[in-house]
């Protein structure tokens, strides 16, 4: 799980970083070996293999990444009601501080509520999201990256920037790991 964790997280960093369009100021043309919603090839003395998949392309649907960005304005906004409907029944969770389960949707609505319910106000700032498909494996992905202040009900204030992988099937998330980072 650590390694299929690192290569999607490798991937997104590559997919972000990677750009196919050849645009010159003014034009409206690509590289004639670009396709629209085609995995970019890839070029054949890369140092490694992938473990999991390199053949990644956008083909999750708008519908599916509305859902995913909708369950960071649930929790923003207080609505696990909202959060709670867009999981399947048992989703598998890696959180960034380690811990790693699989827990029912209601099991998880309690965990979650709990802990949304000692803050008093969530701020998230939305950075940037990439839709991520792999063919080969037919999963899709919507990964984000955003900032997230916590105003506790005690008046602590926590805030950092997070990069969230959310695993989509027949419209509801199945995994979700989250990375973080404190600001200072």
């Amino acid at each position: 799980m650590k390694r299929l964790l690192f290569f999607c997280g490798f991937a997104v960093l590559l997919s972000a970083c990677a750009n196919n369009d050849t645009k010159v100021k003014g034009s409206t043309t690509t590289a004639p070996d670009s396709v629209a919603g085609a995995a970019p090839a890839q070029p054949k003395d890369l140092p490694y293999t992938p473990a999991y998949s390199a053949q990644w392309t956008n083909e999750v649907s708008d519908a599916d990444l509305k859902m995913v960005l909708t369950t960071y304005k649930d929790w923003e906004n207080n609505n696990m009601q909202g959060l709670g409907s867009a999981l399947a029944d048992s989703a598998v969770i890696d959180m960034w501080n380690g811990d790693h389960f699989k827990k029912s949707n209601a099991d998880l609505m309690k965990m979650w509520s709990t802990n949304r319910d000692s803050l008093s106000s969530v701020k998230i700032t939305m950075d940037t999201w990439n839709k991520m498909y792999a063919p080969d494996k037919k999963e899709g992905y919507v990964v984000t990256w955003y900032s997230e202040t916590d105003t506790y009900k005690n008046g602590k204030v926590d805030s950092a920037d997070y990069h969230d992988i959310n695993q989509v099937k027949n419209g509801k998330i199945v995994w979700y790991a989250q990375y973080k980072r404190p600001k200072k």
